[in-house]
């Protein structure tokens, strides 16, 4: 699981780091911001609130790598790991000419990451279930 979760860091490093070309009107978010904009009932979205439901995505699956990497006991670990990944990212980005930190992007990496961190916990939790109801079920003499 470690090489998927730094292949994952990789992109997102990729996604947050690299450059930005000094126009993003030809990026996807930007399209679909357009897009939607096209039809009254989604006219309300903007373009900030599309960015900020895209970093809640993109670190939805961060929660769940480091809570498969830390162990789902240390889960407060694996948030943790994510907020400050994100805290990093956001300092790192003031130093790239292109690039913009802003506080927000902090909040919604980190509900993100807590996103993913309680959809692992909470498959885990389900799995357990499940196999403790498996045993039981086992255990129990059969009826004739």
């Amino acid at each position: 699981m470690s090489a998927a979760t730094f292949a994952y860091l990789a992109v997102v490093a990729w996604l947050t780091l690299s450059p930005q070309a000094p126009d993003q009107r030809d990026g996807p978010l930007w399209q679909l911001a357009l897009f939607l904009d096209r039809f009254s009932a989604t006219q309300w979205l903007t373009f900030n609130d599309l960015e900020f439901v895209a970093n809640i995505a993109l670190f939805v699956p961060l929660g769940l790598f480091f809570v498969l990497l830390v162990g789902k006991r240390q889960w407060w670990l694996a948030l943790a790991l994510a907020i400050g990944l994100t805290a990093g990212i956001e300092w790192v980005q003031q130093f790239i000419p292109s690039r913009v930190s802003d506080p927000r992007d902090i909040l919604s990496n980190s509900l993100g990451a807590a996103i993913g961190v309680v959809i692992t916990l909470s498959v885990a939790a389900a799995r357990q279930h499940a196999h403790t109801v498996i045993r039981r079920r086992r255990n129990q003499p059969t009826r004739r």
